[in-house]
């Protein structure tokens, strides 16, 4: 593994952080034009179709995509169908700002969901990145009122998006435990397809219930179809696919300083689309979580 970043690397690891900014602006653009789980159901089932054609391995024979089910079934669960699901969810009462702010948090509850499951040793540095990034989150949360805090009145957006965050983080763990077969792990699209097929299975089932419970009504037109268009080719395949091939390049430490870019992408973009402005406390809650990350991941 080649730890030196050079220019190419830097742009591998900056694309995803765009993408999935503009994620957070087109869920929040589409929520009056299609329900939540509608929406995460159609976009990983193009992204499956745009896959299909460069996952030839998973139809070879004995590669393992059936006798897995369990694993592939889980991380289809927890990466593509809970995670998604969370998130355009939180975009329905929550700003894109607020909402990638929270998941730039994702770090810390890595390091709760790898102490108390999977047997991670937790150093003092470590715990003082996670305060840091922690005190970043409650400053979103609060809105830069302290008040707000007292009343704990939190917007449902911002808590869908710490549980999504939270399976992200079971995701990310599982996605480092061995046993999966060696022709599906060894080509990125065929892996990427075990995922994704089990996970439109489970954004099926959500589908389903939400429209067995809460009235369904979707607007069809140019907005809903470019948008589709993007989250399932940008957000979902070429991000996935730059983010692999660079933390190859560079190692998951520098990688992790590039993913919290998504908020600061995400406050240009607001503001160029949504007319959402950043606020001051956004500034500092990023440059809070920043810290936190920066203090945690080093050796």
């Amino acid at each position: 593994m080649n730890h030196k970043l050079s220019p190419s690397t830097a742009l591998l690891l900056t694309v995803p952080p765009v993408l999935w900014a503009g994620n957070a602006i087109a869920g929040r653009l589409l929520r009056d034009a299609v329900p939540p789980m509608t929406l995460n159901l159609l976009r990983w089932s193009l992204a499956l179709l745009i896959v299909l054609p460069l996952a030839r391995a998973v139809f070879a024979p004995g590669s393992g995509l059936w006798s897995n089910w369990r694993r592939f079934g889980m991380l289809g669960l927890l990466g593509i169908g809970l995670y998604n699901s969370l998130q355009y969810l939180a975009l329905r009462t929550s700003t894109p700002i607020n909402v990638t702010l929270v998941a730039a948090s994702m770090p810390v509850w890595m390091m709760l969901v790898g102490l108390l499951f999977f047997r991670m040793q937790v150093r003092a540095r470590q715990v003082a990145g996670a305060a840091l990034s922690i005190a970043g989150v409650l400053l979103v949360l609060s809105r830069g009122d302290p008040a707000v805090l007292q009343s704990l009145r939190l917007v449902p957006g911002d808590l869908y998006m710490i549980a999504a965050s939270i399976a992200w983080a079971f995701y990310t763990w599982l996605l480092l435990q061995p046993g999966d077969p060696p022709a599906i792990r060894a080509d990125w699209a065929a892996f990427m397809f075990a995922q994704v097929l089990y996970g439109v299975a489970w954004s099926g089932l959500f589908t389903a219930a939400e429209w067995a419970l809460v009235p369904v009504r979707i607007e069809f037109g140019w907005t809903l179809v470019l948008g589709l268009l993007y989250v399932a080719v940008g957000p979902a395949v070429v991000a996935l696919r730059c983010w692999g091939a660079g933390v190859q390049r560079a190692g998951p430490n520098v990688a992790a300083f590039f993913s919290n870019l998504t908020p600061l992408f995400a406050a240009l973009l607001s503001s160029a689309f949504l007319g959402e402005a950043p606020q001051l406390y956004h500034a500092g809650a990023f440059g809070l979580i920043v810290a936190g990350i920066v203090l945690s991941s080093r050796r």
